[in-house]
């Protein structure tokens, strides 16, 4: 048990108090529940550390449970994809794999006990009557005409939904509760409804499944939950599982809400999301700009950059909008730890080094990660020819421009300090090769001159330099509240999440690279190898720059 009192969130408080009061005999056994009917998304991943960091933080368990009870939407693939992502932030729930289906006989159960107690009941209107029935927050339900309905009656037409001699929509299973409540949720909610589709596990077993809300507590109840931990939207819905537990007779998990991750200018809707990939507008899930786990697992995130991330954001009780310039911090603070750095140049323009030997080439020492001395050193080819950047480069720079312009000198990374002598433009006017000489007395490493110059530039090797596809991802959205638009949110699509370099090129080494493997293009940012890349052009995603710079395009 933590002695840092001062630093527990309110979960945290709640949970200590528990243990010390000997409730659930001190028991700590929490879950974590998606619905298998997309990928899981950065707000989900702050679900994930929470259930799972308080049962390691308290010698307790954490059950990964998988609340598939609407086989219209769910699917095998989403069930993987589920389990890779957990196994990717980390985490491992062992042998403590459910679904709720695995409890579909003892929710049948549970409903015929309500009906036989009068607390549940057969209704055959439509789906469209039944809601213009509720009325509002403001105006009383309407009770349905077969609320009356006996007993032996609801239990021979819930048998005949069972056995799949009713047709979808003829019927549905209600609770019998109060049309009158406050809480629409429970003005009589439905609880069983005709599907006649295979699930992704029972097969064609069932016809009839319950609704979320009723296996949603009483799967909490069977596996003993202690602490139920549900995001804010699910507080209207509290009234309605303890109603459950409670007229069941059954073990209550204590349901505790918190606010769920709002990301800026990023969309968590499923739906949303859902439409976004079937549109065209990314190139599927696990598209870098996407915020499943999936797509900033491709794009580079690192696991321990999310859970660090977090960390920082805690855990609230309200809702509120995450700044994801803390998100890309967090990648950067673990990458610059990890990160080997790497020479490239994404829009190239040829340096000719006009008093370097003809014909030579030597291999530089480079330092692999600042960071890590144990990283240590790498050889990089050199010659008379290299790429630099072609901003790197203007025909007439202002003052504070401390990179190469005519008369200028800079220093080559890793090389030589070279000065300007001239340049060469193509037909269309654009600086087509770029001229200077180099001092072979100011060797990296090696240079007793003296000579000190203001910038530094990173550079390829014209003749050993690989050619690489470089994508340049930036934030999907260019709106960084989307919960407070009026209009469709597709509108807010920034046209340049993704600008692709075709033409970059990247030292040697980067050949070798397997796909997955994260460096620093020095002085540029953060990237990966892409799952998809091929060994003879590689594609490399950007993770994140080096600096924030949305800030300061958008300030």
């Amino acid at each position: 048990m933590s002695t840092e009192k001062e630093t527990l969130n309110f979960i945290e408080q709640m949970i200590e108090k528990d243990i010390k009061e000997g409730k659930n005999e001190s028991r700590v056994h929490t879950r974590f529940p998606p619905e298998p009917n997309g990928y899981l998304h950065i707000g989900h991943a702050k679900s994930i550390c929470l259930n799972f960091g308080l049962a390691e933080k308290y010698n307790g368990l954490c059950n990964l449970r998988f609340d598939d009870t609407n086989p219209e939407k769910e699917d095998t693939e989403y069930v993987d994809s589920i389990k890779e992502d957990i196994k990717w932030l980390g985490y491992d729930w062992g042998d403590r794999e459910y679904y709720a289906s695995d409890y579909f006989d003892q929710l049948y159960a549970f409903a015929v006990q309500l009906i036989k107690e009068g607390k549940a009941y057969i209704d055959d209107q439509s789906a469209e009557e039944i809601s213009a029935q509720r009325g509002t927050p403001n105006q009383p339900g309407q009770p349905s005409p077969f609320r009356s309905r006996s007993v032996e009656e609801n239990l021979q037409i819930f048998e005949d939904m069972k056995a799949g001699k009713c047709d979808e929509g003829s019927h549905v299973l209600r609770a019998n509760i109060d049309m009158t409540s406050s809480i629409m949720q429970m003005r009589d909610p439905v609880i069983y409804r005709i599907k006649k589709m295979a699930h992704h596990r029972t097969g064609d077993k069932w016809c009839i499944y319950p609704t979320y809300d009723f296996a949603h507590g009483q799967s909490d109840s069977l596996e003993k939950i202690t602490h139920s931990l549900c995001t804010l939207e699910f507080a209207a819905h509290r009234p309605l599982y303890d109603w459950f537990i409670e007229n069941l007779g059954i073990y209550k998990s204590e349901q505790t809400e918190f606010a769920r991750l709002n990301l800026g200018y990023t969309i968590v809707s499923k739906r949303k999301l859902r439409e976004l990939v079937e549109e065209g507008h990314v190139d599927g899930w696990d598209d870098p700009r996407m915020p499943t786990i999936s797509g900033i697992r491709r794009r580079g995130y690192t696991p321990e950059s999310i859970r660090s991330f977090a960390d920082k954001i805690g855990v609230a009780k309200r809702n509120g909008i995450s700044d994801v310039a803390l998100l890309e911090f967090s990648v950067r603070e673990d990458l610059n730890k990890k990160a080997n750095r790497v020479l490239g140049v994404l829009d190239p323009i040829k340096l000719i080094i006009t008093n370097y030997p003809e014909g030579q080439t030597e291999e530089l020492d480079a330092v692999n990660n600042p960071e890590d001395e144990s990283a240590g050193k790498r050889k990089i080819p050199f010659s008379s020819e290299i790429y630099i950047e072609r901003g790197d480069f203007m025909e007439e720079p202002p003052k504070k421009f401390f990179r190469l312009g005519p008369d200028r000198e800079v220093r080559l990374k890793y090389a030589y300090i070279v000065k300007c002598t001239g340049f060469k433009k193509n037909e269309a006017g654009e600086i087509e090769e770029v001229y200077c000489e180099y001092d072979p007395a100011t060797k990296s490493g090696q240079d007793n001159t003296g000579k000190k110059v203001k910038g530094t530039l990173g550079w390829v090797d014209a003749a050993k330099g690989i050619q690489t596809e470089v994508r340049l991802y930036d934030r999907l959205f260019k709106t960084e509240n989307l919960n407070t638009i009026e209009d469709d949110y597709r509108n807010h699509l920034n046209p340049e999440s993704l600008t692709i370099m075709p033409h970059a090129v990247a030292e040697p080494s980067v050949q070798d690279m397997a796909p997955g493997t994260q460096f620093q293009f020095e002085r540029m940012g953060y990237f990966i190898i892409d799952k998809d890349s091929e060994a003879s052009k590689p594609t490399i995603n950007r993770t994140v720059t080096l600096r924030d710079n949305w800030a300061k395009k958008n300030g």
